[in-house]
């Protein structure tokens, strides 16, 4: 890649009254809501090995009548997952503001894994994840029947779905995400369909104690290992525990060596065919996708506190997406912000999306006390 200045546009908007946009974090794709304030990546001219096009692009648009700033950011995942994406702006934010740049410092180290290290065991897992044909279930091949689903959670309702299973070791998170799939396989698929049984759950790797993924490492520093089993695809505490069970077993600093060099070794041939990464799905696992470590709102709001909302695109059928709430702007002041709350993003059938949401709000009426444990 070529040394060159990050692109930069700008655009006074004088036709919009105010942001158009709610509150949701993650908009639909298909709606084309956001690319007017994106200039984009063009990831296949970078996968096609152009050393023109930048990483990374940036376009400020100014909503003259509501003096409401847009920065639209596009990272390519050349670069790196979320997270160095998020130390990125939140190194923006706090030069922005005349503050030091936040820690920890980035690390550009890459490391080379070599096939000694690739674990055969894991191989078909791996290579039918990133590398095999999308099945009917992807809402790419069939955009009208699946809708996106945006559903949020207040701190108070994620406070009494953990407790619902107090005494055992896992996260608020992990109950969010197995009480997603516990009505899925109870309210959203007939009797003589596949349940979901087992989970890809996207964890980031770096920590203080690994030589090879440390804190700040700019990279995609994730694992995507596939889940034992549920016990019981029917039971919130069965699925909370197998999903706590993949990720602590995903600590482990021998089965990150091996998986990652696995995983390298199915990403390169991929690229050597001048091919891009494909992920599978298959009806009886759901992949989880969650930011919600990250405060994004919080972390990236250049002084403006509980004023700054984030947005990003894209999800997908058996794909769970999981972010803080954003701020919410009534249209004369800003409200409360509910910091422990929670957006989840998802594609469903569009028959089964009425199925989903009754189930939600029966439970929520009910305070959840008659899901299944």
């Amino acid at each position: 890649m070529s040394d060159n200045a990050i692109p930069l546009s700008f655009i006074e908007n004088i036709d919009l009254i105010k942001w158009p946009l709610d509150s949701n974090v993650v908009v639909d794709k298909n709606s084309n809501q956001l690319q007017p304030f994106l200039d984009e990546v063009q990831t296949t001219k970078l996968i096609g090995g152009s050393r023109d096009e930048p990483l990374f692009r940036l376009k400020l648009t100014h909503i003259v009548q509501s003096g409401e700033w847009i920065m639209g950011a596009s990272w390519s995942h050349i670069s790196g997952d979320a997270d160095g994406f998020l130390q990125f702006l939140k190194t923006i934010s706090h030069l922005y503001q005349n503050m030091e740049p936040p820690k920890p410092i980035p690390v550009f180290e890459r490391q080379l894994w070599s096939d000694n290290k690739v674990d055969e065991s894991l191989l078909p897992d791996i290579k039918q994840f990133l590398d095999d044909d999308q099945m009917k279930t992807d809402c790419t091949n069939n955009p009208v029947t699946y809708v996106q689903l945006n559903i949020c959670f207040s701190g108070e309702q994620l406070k009494t779905l953990r407790k619902l299973i107090d005494g055992q070791h896992v996260s608020t998170q992990d109950v969010l995400s197995a009480y997603i799939i516990l009505i899925l396989n109870t309210h959203c698929i007939e009797n003589n369909e596949q349940p979901i049984v087992r989970t890809n759950t996207i964890i980031n790797y770096r920590n203080e104690s690994n030589p090879f993924g440390p804190l700040g490492l700019i990279a995609n520093a994730v694992l995507m290992p596939l889940s034992d089993c549920f016990e019981d695809p029917t039971s919130l505490s069965s699925i909370a525990k197998t999903i706590r069970h993949s990720i602590n077993q995903s600590r482990n600093i021998e089965f990150i060596k091996h998986w990652v060099a696995t995983a390298d070794k199915v990403m390169r041939t991929i690229i050597r065919e001048n091919r891009l990464p494909k992920m599978s799905t298959s009806k009886d696992r759901i992949v989880l996708n969650s930011n919600f470590r990250y405060d994004w709102a919080n972390l990236v709001d250049f002084g403006h506190t509980n004023k700054c909302r984030f947005y990003t695109t894209w999800t997908r059928a058996l794909y769970l997406r999981i972010f803080r709430l954003n701020p919410i702007y009534d249209g004369t002041q800003w409200m409360g912000r509910d910091e422990n709350g929670a957006e989840v993003a998802f594609r469903i059938a569009e028959d089964q999306k009425k199925k989903f949401i009754d189930a939600w709000q029966k439970d929520i009426a009910e305070n959840f006390v008659n899901i299944k444990l």
